[in-house]
């Protein structure tokens, strides 16, 4: 693959909405129509805390953004339930005429930095508004993963439904500070709600990779294809060379997965917005071409911008 970078689409730092005071992670595209191509991101407040909203925008030219949404789709859960500090949205599932909304919540925590979990919100006007499915989360840390589950990618695949996530692994004490170690993983459905974790390492560790984040996989010719992020767990924020990368592993069968970043085909820029970083991918296609948004430096702080990958 060679992907041409085209530039940001959103800077929170200049976007003139006064309820959005930093960041704009994890953005996740929705192609609505011809003329509009949606983004949920998460921004956050006066508090620091992570928030859903969107913009709207030209899908050809997704720089030309049309329309930033107001203020927040969901509001922060009861006080001691898995979303009450924070939410991330993480992939949008069209399904039986609704919008299923997968998203991460946040909880602080006191020996490690932060516990994640997987919720589902549902929207049934287009996308606009949703409602949460359940005050708990769809998938949490259990007996086999007692750390945390997060950034769930769902796909509907011959009748059944698919979902890749980060699993963490552990968490280790790197220059007086916890940092998390997570792996990607997958779970079957039979209705997108109820999942059964498989016991799988779809996307593991190496001697450079000890964290990958955010899975985003499509079906292209009857081949698995999942774009990911990739970091050491060491100096990671600071340093180019440890820090967040994108990757690219294809399957046959959706379980087993072969590592080719070598072939990912797009890299950090010598300077600029997505410099030190590149992350949390999201991809659509859009008259006959692929294109992929993501997240430069800061882990979103510095906003999104996007790429359309170079066809043969």
């Amino acid at each position: 693959m060679k992907w041409i970078k085209k530039g940001r689409i959103f800077d929170p730092s200049a976007s003139g909405v006064d309820w959005i005071k930093s960041y704009a992670a994890l953005p996740v595209a929705d192609l609505i129509d011809s003329n509009t191509l949606r983004i949920y991101f998460s921004t956050r407040d006066d508090k620091g805390r992570s928030l859903i909203t969107y913009l709207e925008t030209d899908p050809r030219t997704p720089e030309n953004v049309k329309y930033v949404h107001d203020g927040p789709i969901l509001s922060l859960g009861d006080r001691g339930t898995f979303d009450d500090n924070g939410m991330m949205p993480s992939w949008i599932l069209n399904k039986d005429g609704k919008k299923y909304l997968y998203y991460i919540g946040w909880n602080p925590q006191q020996t490690v930095s932060y516990r994640l979990s997987i919720g589902l919100a549902i929207s049934e006007d287009g996308g606009k508004s949703f409602q949460k499915f359940s005050k708990g989360p769809l998938l949490d840390r259990d007996m086999h993963e007692p750390f945390f589950n997060t950034a769930p990618c769902v796909l509907e695949v011959n009748g059944e439904y698919w979902l890749w996530y980060v699993s963490c692994t552990k968490w280790e004490m790197i220059k007086g500070w916890p940092e998390p170690f997570y792996d990607i993983k997958c779970a079957k459905s039979t209705d997108g709600i109820h999942w059964e974790r498989q016991g799988v390492t779809c996307i593991g560790y190496d001697d450079f990779t000890q964290a990958i984040g955010k899975p985003c996989v499509f079906v292209e010719n009857g081949v698995f294809k999942m774009m990911y992020s990739y970091r050491n767990a060491t100096d990671y924020r600071t340093d180019p060379s440890k820090s967040y990368r994108l990757g690219y592993a294809e399957s046959s069968d959706g379980k087993d997965w072969v590592r080719k970043d070598n072939e990912v085909g797009i890299v950090f820029s010598e300077a600029g917005w997505d410099s030190i970083m590149n992350e949390y991918c999201t991809t659509y296609q859009f008259e006959g071409k692929r294109y992929m948004i993501y997240n430069g430096n800061g882990f979103g702080e510095s906003g999104f911008g996007y790429a359309i990958r170079e066809e043969a």
